[in-house]
Formats: structure tokens, C-alpha cells, sequence
């Protein structure tokens, strides 16, 4: 499996307290017309900790029908290891591209107890596993020693790349045996330009258009362009970090109709702030785009 281009770690959209699965549908249509590499559901974007597992089932399924032949990643995490094996079971039932997998948060195990869980995970699974290095997140980091061995296993095949260390991106992308992914979105011009292989991008919900013209003008080797996309997606792309994701992202899709601005505890909605900033920001970068077009 290629794991290479832009991935969109899908928001969950709510409506009356349950998934709101025509707006979910109608989100994968959008990206599937913007011609993004693949889609990411049950992420941390995804607010996947607050879906019962019949509605994780449910919201996988709503996406690959949605997909067609747009891959799709699947999250796994948690810290019952129990748990997780019957969650990939299910997920391994279904046509998935692969499985987006951090280390087991708030337990922060040892090094080799990091090895020999994703060894687990990685023998157990029918899809690839692709490492998701986010330490602010699980309060463990996958150190370089542990990823390069990570990375001979044959079932290990990428890394999402977000623990904010320009050595190690460096280390790994010169590696060669995982494809290397940008996971910090601020990030993604210098991990391309390096030889990362593409990004999972929540900013890219917004302007998904833009987000696939850059890859295509690093791989094109035409720096000037992606420099100018990157600068011009780049006050969008704070943004959306300013508050606690996926609270800004949902907030924007609902300035731009698509989905209901509604998320679950104890998640909430933007500041009025944020929101005002949001909606200055979309026309401004609609502006930027069609003078990116002239």
C-alpha cells in the first residue's frame, strides 16, 4: 500500500447528539472530488475516544461505502490491549487501507514494551500498520532506535509523523522502509521537501484543493509555487490549532454549511473569538487562492 499524497483525518459530524451520517457522506464526496490520496476515519480529529464501538463500526462503514475506491485508514488506539485486538478484529473485517495506530496513552510503557505492543498489533492485523508518533498526546515518545526497528517489520509500513523532531523526521525519511508522513500541519512543507511521502493534514478539511496542489508542485520539484500555497494556507492552518482540536476545524466546516457546528464532552464548541477570526480567514484565503490561480 502506497500511503503517499493527503489524507484527511475526517471530523465526525454530530446532529442531536448522534452521527450525523448525510453529512459524513457528503464530507468523503467533497474530498473525493478535491482528489485527495485518502481519508483517515476514527482519528483524534474524529473524536473517536467519544464513540461507543458500535458507532465507530458505524462511521467506518458509513465512509468506505461513501469512499468507493478512495482508500481509507482507520484509527486504533486506546490502552486495553484486549480491547484493541477485538477493535482491529472488526476493522480488519472490512476493506481498510491500513490502521493509523499511536502508543498507548497514559501508560507510557518502556521502549521495548513499545516494540513488542506495535510488534503485537502489527502480527494480529491483515492491514498495514502506520505508527502515529504523537508524545503530547499519549505522554510517551517512540524514540529513533525503537522506530528503525519498528520499521523492519513487514507490516509496518508508515509513520505519521508528529513528535516535532527535524532529526528524527530526517533520520527515517533517509531510512527509507517507512514512508514518512506529516502530522503536524505546519510541517508539511519541510517534511515534503525532505522526501516525506505526503501528510495527514486536519487543516485540510479546509481548501483541500490547495493541500493536493502543493504536494503536486513538490513532487513537480516547483518550489516557488508550494512555497507560495504553503504561505498562503498558513494562517488558516494556525487557526485551526488555536483551540482544542477538533473544536476549530468543525467550527470552519460549519461557517462553510457542511456540517453542524456540535461536538461531545468534553469536547465543546470554538470561543465566539475564534469563530469571528474563522470567519475572516475563509474569504481571505478564498482570495489567495484565485490570485494562486491568475
Amino acid at each position: 500500500m502506497d500511503f503517499s499524497g493527503i489524507w484527511v483525518p475526517l471530523v465526525t459530524p454530530f446532529r442531536d447528539g448522534q452521527v450525523d451520517h448525510v453529512a459524513l457522506r457528503a464530507l468523503v464526496e467533497h474530498y473525493r472530488q478535491a482528489k485527495v490520496a485518502g481519508l483517515v476515519a476514527l482519528g483524534t480529529t474524529g473524536e473517536a475516544a467519544a464513540l461507543e464501538d458500535d458507532e465507530q463500526l458505524a462511521v467506518v462503514d458509513c465512509v468506505l461505502a461513501a469512499a468507493g475506491d478512495l482508500p481509507v485508514i482507520v484509527g486504533l488506539a486506546g490502552n486495553h490491549l484486549g480491547h484493541l485486538r477485538a477493535r482491529l478484529a472488526a476493522f480488519c473485517q472490512r476493506p481498510i487501507a491500513g490502521l493509523l495506530t499511536p502508543a498507548p496513552y497514559y501508560i507510557r510503557p518502556s521502549q521495548q514494551g513499545l516494540v513488542d505492543y506495535f510488534t503485537g498489533l502489527a502480527e494480529e492485523s491483515t492491514a498495514p500498520l502506520v505508527l502515529y508518533d504523537i508524545p503530547y498526546r499519549t505522554g510517551v515518545r517512540l524514540e529513533l532506535e525503537t522506530l528503525l526497528m519498528l520499521a523492519g517489520h513487514d507490516n509496518i509500513a508508515a509513520i505519521k509523523d508528529c513528535a516535532g523532531s527535524v532529526d528524527t523526521t530526517q533520520a527515517l525519511i533517509a531510512d527509507g522502509r517507512l514512508q514518512v508522513l506529516a502530522g503536524e500541519d505546519m510541517n508539511i512543507l519541510n517534511t515534503l521537501c525532505m522526501g516525506g511521502v505526503g501528510a495527514i493534514a486536519a487543516s485540510a478539511h479546509i481548501r483541500p484543493d490547495l493541500f493536493v496542489a502543493l504536494a503536486a508542485a513538490v513532487d513537480a520539484c516547483d518550489l516557488p509555487r508550494a512555497r507560495a500555497i504553503f504561505h498562503a494556507l498558513a494562517p488558516m492552518m494556525r487557526l485551526m490549532f488555536a483551540e482544542a482540536n477538533p473544536g476549530p476545524v468543525k467550527a470552519a466546516l460549519a461557517l462553510q454549511g457542511r456540517i453542524h457546528n456540535a461536538l461531545r464532552a468534553p469536547m465543546c464548541v470554538v470561543s465566539q473569538g475564534l469563530e469571528m477570526r474563522l470567519g475572516q480567514a475563509l474569504p481571505a484565503l478564498d482570495q489567495r487562492a484565485r490570485g494562486l490561480a491568475d
